[in-house]
């Protein structure tokens, strides 16, 4: 069964594979018919590797046909950024020459998604030692912002293959970094959920360094409940509270959320029709119950 796959949250894909209505190689074969058919022209991955792919997949459907569940993300598709360390992948770091091989080493966050048996689709291309917030890397291609068909337009970066994975249609998660924006900065170019972790939540290790008192690990999803999940399920103190935290989620009252506004320096030099959107926006949320607390 892999009808509407695309319209399933990560809530609805643990039931599905948990309730036999579809298995993880169906998302598996679903993310590579989508990677045929857009890979190309959007260029996300630096490694892409579907027999490996199929082969993970099949694994967490074995765990689960014999009851044993691992955790949420067990058999969802997850995108890695191309600092982290992967086993058996080969890091460049956006680099023009593979580092070396201590750099495949899987740190702390890819290890929590191993351990749940989510299945990896491969590296996705960042900025060159993800210094720069626009997404370009000359050495690889810069990956195409997947909103335009007509003019290739940056997605953002460092983590500028992330989001392009998720509208690609191969990922749920889109694992990323974020020094100074490159979860935020590539979320918000292609239109997905960017969550820049605290500084020292989770670990560095396994990931390619840029600044060792900025650094943290992120990442990309399609929805902020999707982030929810997935923030939930890596975090070390909060795996155990995944179905709490959801059961709070459904039943959050809109005026419990607050969002600050009016800080004018958030809106200098944006071009024009950018403050406009989000004041929109803003207006839409209050409309629904959320309040909004102008700053000082």
């Amino acid at each position: 069964m892999t009808q509407n796959i695309e319209n399933r949250s990560l809530s609805d894909l643990a039931t599905d594979l948990r309730d036999g209505r579809r298995t993880a190689r169906d998302l598996a074969e679903w993310a590579i018919a989508n990677h045929d058919l857009h890979g190309e022209a959007l260029s996300a991955y630096k490694t892409w590797d579907p027999k490996r792919l199929r082969a993970e997949a099949d694994v967490a459907d074995a765990a689960l046909s014999v009851g044993i569940d691992l955790g949420v993300l067990q058999g969802v598709p997850v995108s890695v950024k191309d600092l982290y360390g992967l086993s058996g992948t080969q890091t460049f770091a956006g680099s023009p020459k593979a580092l070396p091989e201590s750099f495949e080493k899987e740190g702390p966050v890819v290890s929590s998604l191993r351990r749940q048996h989510s299945v990896f689709t491969g590296k996705t291309h960042t900025v060159e030692f993800a210094f720069g917030g626009l997404g370009v890397n000359t050495h690889w291609g810069t990956p195409r912002n997947p909103w335009d068909a007509e003019t290739h337009r940056v997605p953002g970066g460092s983590s500028c293959g992330a989001g392009v994975s998720l509208q690609e249609g191969t990922a749920w998660i889109a694992l990323g970094s974020d020094t100074a924006g490159s979860v935020r900065v590539p979320a918000s170019m292609t239109g997905c959920v960017g969550l820049k972790t605290s500084f020292g939540r989770w670990s560095l290790e396994g990931i390619f360094p840029l600044s060792p008192t900025l650094d943290t690990a992120g990442i990309l999803t399609r929805s902020a409940e999707d982030a929810l999940i997935g923030f939930a399920a890596i975090d070390p103190e909060h795996q155990a509270k995944l179905a709490e935290l959801m059961k709070d989620a459904e039943s959050l009252d809109p005026a419990s959320v607050r969002i600050s506004t009016r800080d004018i320096t958030l809106w200098q030099d944006c071009e024009s029709g950018i403050a406009e959107t989000v004041e929109d926006a803003l207006k839409e949320l209050n409309r629904g119950g959320v309040r909004l607390v102008e700053s000082t």
